[in-house]
């Protein structure tokens, strides 16, 4: 399982530890094929899982043969959740955000179904990270759609061995494709767009230091000499894990007074 599917069961079960209240329901907005919804009720927790099924994916027939289809895993239907108000201790989500037209439609409705108190945790790219994460070329998202360097700078770099899930396709059909999925289906936004939004309706913290924590011990690196010497240049890796992965935002639903 993928360190950031890890990293989600995990800060779900420390949430589901510090909790005061006797019981505690996480969901992962966006869950794709379920493996995180799987792999946290395997652990005990009491995770659901919420899926758009938009044009760019073909995940359907795998939620659907999991057996949690219609209700562990429910769909997402004119971008309303099927979950009551009030509903999640924790929502999660990995990577989503930057399929989603309307950011603060989502957050909105993410805002709806968490308890008073509860919180969501979201790891996402923005704009500025210098890789894109689902062609594994650099910076191309940078370039306007209009852009006529485009192209020619994604064939080059592709020609020359770079690109992620090529498979047997030449260069030319690989970066057409890519180029109208990601035109398609990718909207990356600047980082300060993306934390005004999340202001909008929580109360806000970055917490990439968090992840990189949680890596180090995964990775079996989280030796005192490595944790020492994250620490002394904390700010400077925040900032690098921002460029190179994206953002980990934990944004707070206000309690009620």
């Amino acid at each position: 399982m993928h360190v950031n599917h890890e990293y989600i069961i995990d800060f779900c079960e420390r949430r589901k530890k510090s909790s005061v209240q006797g019981s505690f329901a996480a969901l992962d907005y966006g869950c794709g094929k379920g493996e995180t919804v799987i792999a946290g009720r395997a652990r005990g927790l009491e995770i659901f899982g919420a899926e758009a099924f938009y044009e760019g994916s073909n995940i359907r027939p795998d939620i659907e043969a999991s057996g949690l289809f219609g209700t562990t895993i429910r769909e997402i239907k004119n971008g309303r959740l099927d979950f009551p108000d009030d509903f999640f201790d924790v929502v999660v989500s990995n990577q989503v955000f930057e399929h989603v037209t309307d950011l603060d439609a989502v957050l909105g409705e993410i805002l709806r179904v968490l308890k008073p108190g509860g919180v969501t945790l979201n790891l996402f790219p923005s704009r500025d990270v210098w890789r894109e994460g689902h062609c594994g070329i650099p910076f191309v998202h940078w370039f306007p759609k209009t852009s006529r360097l485009r192209r020619p700078y994604m064939l080059t770099l592709r020609r020359l061995g770079m690109g992620k899930f090529k498979g047997h396709k030449p260069p030319e059909k690989f970066v057409d494709h890519m180029l109208e999925w990601l035109d398609q289906f990718t909207f990356y936004r600047k980082r300060s767009d993306i934390l005004r939004s999340f202001r909008r309706h929580f109360s806000v913290e970055l917490i990439e230091d968090d992840n990189i924590c949680f890596r180090l011990d995964a990775t079996g690196r989280g030796s005192l000499k490595s944790l020492a010497r994250f620490l002394l240049f904390k700010p400077l890796a925040k900032e690098m894990f921002r460029k190179l992965g994206g953002l980990v935002i934990l944004a707070k639903k206000q309690e009620r007074i």
